[in-house]
C-alpha cells in the first residue's frame, strides 16, 4: 500500500502532536485537508475510498524526521468543497528516518517507510 507523508505542522514534539489529534477526537472524526484528491488514492485506501486501517497511513514529520504515523481511513469531501483525508487519531511509532520538510503531502513508497517501532502506539 502506497503512503502518504506530512510536516506536523506547529507540533514541537510527538507528545505535542498526540495531543493535538486527542483534542481533535474529542470534536468527532479526525481528517486532514486538502485541495486535491491525491491520483493514487486507490493505491492508499482502495477503490472505494474507504479504508480499514490496514492500507497506507500518513507518515508524520517533525523536525526533518519521520516519526510516526496514523493509518489513513479513507477521502472524503469537506462542506468547503475541499478534500478530507480521515485519519486514525492514534500515531504508531516508528524508527526515526531523515525526511526534508514540505508544503502538503508527498507520496511515500512502501520500500521507504520507516519500519514501526515493536508496536508502540500513542493514543492521540
Amino acid at each position: 500500500m502506497l503512503h502518504l507523508t506530512k510536516v506536523a505542522f506547529g507540533a514541537t514534539s510527538l507528545e505535542h502532536l498526540a495531543e493535538r489529534l486527542k483534542q481533535r477526537a474529542a470534536d468527532g472524526p479526525v481528517f486532514l485537508t486538502t485541495r486535491y484528491l491525491p491520483k493514487r488514492h486507490e493505491e492508499i485506501v482502495g477503490a472505494d475510498g474507504q479504508g480499514d486501517g490496514k492500507g497506507g497511513s500518513l507518515y508524520w514529520i517533525i523536525k526533518h524526521t519521520l516519526v510516526a504515523r496514523s493509518p489513513i481511513l479513507g477521502f472524503g469531501e469537506t462542506e468547503g468543497g475541499r478534500v478530507a483525508i480521515h485519519i486514525d487519531p492514534a500515531l504508531v511509532l516508528t524508527e526515526g528516518r531523515p525526511k526534508r520538510a514540505h508544503q502538503g503531502w508527498r507520496y511515500l513508497e512502501p520500500g521507504d517507510a520507516p519500519a514501526d517501532l515493536g508496536g508502540d502506539v500513542v493514543v492521540g
